[in-house]
């Protein structure tokens, strides 16, 4: 049997086991159902490191630091979140208009994961799903099947243990482009959760099921002149969230654009902080070798170091360096490095004022990260409101773009989904969580006399 074959035969029989699960956990005390997200939220906790060594190894993506933080947040800073989360049963009431909503599971949910998180992305979709009262089936990338299924029976074995169906949580143990389509298309599936490259949203919305699916980022960082008097601050959250698990999290800051009164100090600051602004000619190999050609990233280097990536554009770099950083003046594929980069590299813009720094920071948003993040630094209210333009979904102030994003340092929701919205052709900007994987259903009692249109209306 050909890959294909035993990747659409595997489909088909997690989908039909999840929803023969899903059956039987339909209608479990939803106290029952936060009993079973916290014993698969603390059962992550001792292996988060374990977990992320296997997804470093089987990728070579990122770091084992980083992505055992990735898998902490999900599996302790989510669960907190959805304890205090009512899915199931009634949502709320009102006695006055005589409206009540309940919350209704929708079923099972195909989640496909991507390379760049593997674990941690698991992690969340499980939580989710599962605190929604749905059954789920993890389709991962091909490089990452061996931590995924890791991941899947830690929390697949926790969940039954505390009385879950087996095959509530599953996940695909063989892997192809057509066995996750004929997952996501598959009768018994009920939502399509993407997270990927631009290739599997379009195949997720193609799928014929309703799908939540998120896109690209290019988020722009402004920094106002404004905070003239933190800029070490400034350079050091800049550096971490783009250096964060060597910058494959698409929330991260891609190019800074700084005021012309703080611009030079903020290179200073960002250097001493192991920032490495190469020449224009390294600027050019770089970019020769993390992209291909024309929206076409080089998978290979995703998620690199610094030195790798360095040592693979032919120019040598300090030690310590944890960042490398592209002089740009202008946005477009004719400048590569302006675009979405999924490593630990920066785009660095100087700008001639405020208003040019936002109009740059909008033009920045809209190529290859239309509807995703922005960031700002800004000690002026009047900018915040201006740099509110820019055409996102989450507009983060103040605070790394990574950690305010997934809603660590800002009070977001905890994800790892980010919706881009109807920007880059998502069904929805928030950062999702388990109430968008819940039907509402509401029940609602005559409030006023059914007669009355024709007074009301009537001739």
């Amino acid at each position: 049997m050909d890959d294909d074959l035993k990747s659409i035969a595997a489909a088909r029989r997690t989908a039909e086991t999840a929803f023969t699960a899903y059956q039987k956990f339909l209608g479990t005390d939803p106290a029952h159902v936060d009993a079973i997200v916290d014993s698969m939220a603390r059962a992550i906790e001792p292996v988060a490191k374990e977990l992320a060594a296997l997804a470093v190894e089987e990728t070579g993506y990122g770091n084992v630091p980083d992505k055992r933080l990735k898998n902490l947040f999900n599996a302790l800073s989510v669960a907190d979140f959805l304890r205090d989360v009512t899915t199931l049963g009634m949502l709320w009431r009102d006695d006055a208009t005589k409206v009540a909503a309940f919350g209704e599971p929708m079923g099972v949910v195909a989640a496909l994961i991507p390379v760049t998180n593997p674990t941690s992305t698991i992690i969340f979709k499980v939580l989710s799903a599962v605190k929604a009262g749905n059954a789920i089936v993890c389709a991962p990338h091909p490089r990452g099947i061996k931590c995924g299924m890791a991941t899947i029976k830690v929390m697949a074995d926790a969940a039954e243990q505390m009385g879950a169906p087996k095959g509530l949580i599953q996940c695909l143990d063989q892997v192809t482009i057509a066995g996750t389509a004929e997952l996501m298309s598959h009768r018994r599936t009920s939502v399509v959760m993407a997270t990927g490259g631009p290739a599997m949203v379009k195949a997720a919305y193609s799928s014929g099921k309703p799908t939540l699916a998120v896109g690209a980022g290019n988020v722009p960082c402004y920094v106002h002149k404004s905070k003239g008097g933190e800029i070490g601050e400034v350079a050091e959250m800049i550096v971490t969230s783009k250096c964060f698990d060597y910058g494959t999290a698409c929330v991260s800051e891609q190019a800074v654009i700084a005021d012309p009164e703080i611009a030079r100090e903020l290179r200073q600051e960002m250097k001493m902080r192991g920032a490495y602004f190469c020449t224009l000619a390294e600027s050019d190999r770089l970019s020769k070798v993390i992209f291909m050609g024309k929206q076409a990233m080089n998978a290979e280097r995703v998620g690199q170091s610094p030195q790798a990536l360095a040592d693979a554009a032919g120019f040598s770099i300090p030690p310590k360096t944890r960042c490398l950083v592209s002089e740009e003046t202008e946005i477009g594929w004719h400048r590569p490095l302006s675009a979405e980069k999924l490593n630990p590299v920066l785009a660095f813009y100087e700008v001639r004022d405020s208003q040019h720094g936002i109009e740059m920071s909008i033009n920045i948003a809209k190529f290859e990260g239309w509807g995703h993040s922005a960031c700002l630094h800004s000690n002026d209210p009047e900018i915040v409101a201006q740099f509110a333009a820019v055409p996102t979904g989450r507009v983060l102030v103040n605070t790394p773009a990574i950690l305010g994003g997934m809603g660590y340092s800002t009070d977001l929701e905890p994800s790892f989904m980010l919706g881009t919205g109807t920007w880059s052709g998502s069904i929805t900007s928030d950062n999702v969580t388990a109430l968008h994987l819940i039907n509402i259903k509401r029940v609602a009692y005559e409030n006023r006399p059914w007669r009355d249109i024709y007074e009301e209306y009537g001739e």
